[in-house]
Order: structure tokens, then C-alpha cells, then sequence
């Protein structure tokens, strides 16, 4: 389980714990007749944030509210060091610094919400914060301890590129029908075609698969489409209808597009997925937005309306480091330490009461907030599963749209699906004995 502690402020969550728990068993299939069981982690570097991005007191004073975690004997040890680090990029932003000008309508917009939602932010991460180091999930500066060196070079396989190339092809049957098809126990390598059929497992433990001549780890009772918005068509053929839809749209700002790590996708094209097509009666639909007010408005005033679904909640996503600070400075007037998730639910008719999969006795709060330490893995968010467990009725079914990885039980849709499912982004654990059938 993901959750390392929750209260009433909201939850602290340990992501790579929830991805391992999904491979701890993972079925090999070498030869026709030959299996083997392993174990799968995800690598630690990819959650290793061992410092803030940006040093706090660039902005702010280290003993100001602003810090989540002041008392650890290991930060007291660096603050020399820290001084030293801020000084020299004082001086480096001196040369930077552009000049004086009006704030623009976006930066005020900002600038208000902000102060809206700071002392929620605060108050919340302190005391998450603090059983983080009481059940030692957080820690202070590990002094000489050896970490992993980071490297991102891990294979990329260009999905995106592929089904960019796939649309070019002719529309076959799967697409029309909405096809699913099923990784059976004994293959070995699958030649199967992930652009116009839902592909499934839905063995009771994970799977090592060669995809496309590369190897993927799929989770149990997975479910994933690999397409772009133009072919989305098999979902909605396949006639299954979601109680709860999370998306991750990939919203366009400056930082992407200078580094051109994924397509974006303008605002308007968004009403172009299929949510009512896709969508239970009552379902529960969650959106991530970064920290640009236009978004936010757009998804609340423009999206949800047009899908028709009504806006029950805001939560915030709160991003920190492993030993407790924010990864950005709390009042950083560029990068702000979280995220907004905008809550709703579908309401194809007036009364959408009798069939919501939310549960009456645990209505949506709102201003709830999730701590985690982020994933490097460029947006790669915080599973939700554990998260709306006493929200949302058990036998629910779970969409996630613009996904980059798979979770067990439930079904997901994106141009990069099963990115970070790669081989190369796992170490194995432990082997077992080879079993013969």
C-alpha cells in the first residue's frame, strides 16, 4: 500500500513501495513449458531527491513558515554549506535578472490563489512531514552513504513515434469493434497489435513481455490501449463504462516545449476525448493541473461543463524531498512545490445519487492534500488507488487517460502507456526456482 500516514489534513505516500507491490511476483516464460517466477523494483534513484531544486533561501528566510522540516540535526550540519551554495547563485542570478516590469494578469492570478491555498499547504505538510520521521520513511542527509548515479538514458522506445506512424495505416477491425486481447500464461514473445485492440493481462501476477521487440513489465489484471487521441475509438467500442477517470492531460507551457520531452495539447482539443462516451453514471472524474490559473479555470469553467460534470473538490498534490523539504521553495515566484487535482463527478442526468460509485458515507472533502517524494521520472504522478480506497466503492472500475505507466485492475490510455513499464527502468530482486509444466 502506498499510504505511509493519513489524517485529517490528508495523506503521506510512498509511490515506489505501490509500484513494487505489483511485481513481487512476475511470471518469466523462457520456453514453451519453461516458467519462472521473480521479483522486480523499481530503481531507487528514480525517487532519490536528496535536496530541494532550488535552495529556499533564495527566497525566503530557512526559518521562515515557508520550510517543512527545520530540527534535523543532519540539515543544521549543512547550513554552512547551504549559505555558501546560495551565495554563489545570488551572484549568478544577479547577472540573469531581468528587468522590473508590471506583473501580467496570469502572475497576479497566481500570486492569489497562492495565498489562498499556503497556509492549507503548510499546516498539512508539517504534520505529515513529521510522521514521515517518526516511522523513518523521511530522513535527514545521510552522510557517506552511496547512492545511485542518475541516469536517464534508459532506452526510449519512441511510442509515441509509433502511433504517429500507426495513424497512417488503414483502420482495421479491432478499432471498429473495440476488440480486447489477452497475453495468454505460455507466450513467450507477443506479435500482437497494441494500436487498435485493448491489450489485457489478467493473470493474478505480473508478466515480462516482449512488446514491439522490447521488454515491458505489465502489472496483474492490467488493462492498457496504446494510441493517440485520434484512436480512442477501442475504448469506447469496447462497451465498458468507468466509475472513475483520472486524466494527466499534457498541458502546454514554455518548459516543454523548449525541451520537447512530450507533445503537448492545446486546452480546446481536450473536449475532444470521449469522457461522457466513457463514463459511468456518477462517475468520479480527477484532473491533474499544473500551477497556471488558466488552466484551472479552463478544466472548471469550459472542460467539466462541456463533459458535464459538476466540480466537487480541489486537492493539492505537495512534492518533497526524502528528507522532508519542499523541492521548490513554498513561495518560489516561479515553480511552486505542488500540483492542483480538480474533482468531479458525471452527471448525465439531474439525479446521479442512486448509481455514483462514491460512497454516501465518505463525501469528498476538499482541500485535501498528498505528500510524496516525486518520481525524477519526468511526470510521473502519484498513484491514486490507495488514495480514494474510502471514497470509492471496491468494485469499481478505473480509467486513467494520458498514462505513461500501468496499475493493476485498472485500464489505461495514452500515446506512451507503457513508457515507464520498460525493463530498463527495473532491477530484479530474487529469482526462484524454475518450474516445468
Amino acid at each position: 500500500m502506498s499510504v505511509v500516514f493519513k489524517n485529517t489534513k490528508g495523506w503521506l505516500l510512498d509511490q515506489r513501495s505501490h509500484i513494487n507491490k505489483s511485481f513481487q511476483s512476475c511470471l518469466l516464460v523462457k520456453d514453451p513449458g519453461l516458467k519462472q517466477y521473480v521479483q522486480f523494483s523499481l530503481k531507487r534513484k528514480y525517487f532519490d531527491i536528496l535536496k530541494p531544486h532550488i535552495l529556499a533561501k533564495t527566497f525566503t528566510n530557512l526559518d521562515a513558515p515557508g520550510t517543512v522540516h527545520q530540527e534535523s540535526k543532519s540539515n543544521e550540519e549543512s547550513s554552512q554549506t547551504r549559505s555558501e551554495d546560495t551565495l554563489h547563485l545570488r551572484v549568478r542570478c544577479k547577472k540573469r535578472k531581468r528587468k522590473h516590469k508590471e506583473r501580467n494578469q496570469g502572475e497576479i492570478d497566481s500570486e492569489s490563489y497562492h495565498e489562498k491555498v499556503r497556509k492549507i499547504i503548510l499546516e498539512g505538510t508539517k504534520s505529515l512531514v513529521e510522521e514521515g520521521f517518526t516511522c523513518d520513511y523521511l530522513y535527514g542527509a545521510r552522510v557517506n552513504e552511496c547512492h545511485e548515479s542518475l541516469d536517464l538514458t534508459t532506452v526510449d522506445s519512441r511510442l509515441a513515434d509509433l502511433c504517429e506512424m500507426a495513424k497512417k495505416l488503414p483502420i482495421g477491425n479491432g478499432i471498429e469493434q473495440g476488440s480486447v486481447q489477452t497475453i495468454t500464461e505460455d507466450q513467450t514473445s507477443t506479435e500482437l497489435d497494441l494500436f487498435e485492440c485493448i491489450t489485457q493481462n489478467n493473470m493474478d501476477c505480473a508478466r515480462l513481455v516482449t512488446l514491439m521487440g522490447e521488454k515491458y513489465l505489465l502489472p496483474p489484471h492490467c488493462s492498457f490501449l496504446l494510441s493517440d487521441i485520434s484512436r480512442m475509438q477501442p475504448l469506447v467500442n469496447s462497451n465498458e463504462r468507468y466509475d472513475v477517470i483520472v486524466l494527466d492531460p499534457p498541458w502546454e507551457n514554455k518548459s516543454v516545449k523548449r525541451s520537447k520531452r512530450y507533445s503537448s495539447l492545446p486546452p480546446s482539443q481536450l473536449k475532444r476525448i470521449p469522457v461522457p462516451e466513457l463514463a459511468a453514471q456518477g462517475c468520479l472524474l480527477l484532473t491533474w493541473v499544473t500551477n497556471r490559473q488558466k488552466h484551472l479555470r479552463f478544466v472548471k469553467e469550459e472542460l467539466y461543463p462541456h463533459w458535464s460534470v459538476e466540480v466537487l473538490a480541489e486537492w493539492l498534490w505537495v512534492k518533497i524531498t526524502n528528507s522532508g523539504e519542499y523541492v521548490f521553495p513554498i513561495d518560489s515566484p516561479h515553480k511552486k512545490p505542488y500540483e492542483i487535482l480538480v474533482l468531479g463527478r458525471y452527471c448525465k442526468t439531474k439525479d446521479a445519487s442512486s448509481s455514483s460509485p462514491v460512497k454516501d458515507e465518505n463525501p469528498l472533502p476538499d482541500h485535501k492534500i498528498i505528500v510524496s517524494v516525486p518520481s525524477t521520472l519526468h511526470s510521473q504522478k502519484p498513484s491514486l488507488a490507495d488514495v480514494l480506497e474510502e471514497y470509492v466503492d471496491p468494485e469499481a472500475k478505473c480509467l486513467e487517460l494520458f498514462a505513461r505507466n500501468l496499475q493493476p485492475g485498472w485500464t489505461s490510455w495514452g500515446n506512451e502507456v507503457i513508457k515507464f513499464q520498460h525493463l530498463s527502468y527495473f532491477n530484479m530482486e530474487e529469482t526462484g526456482p524454475d518450474s516445468l509444466t
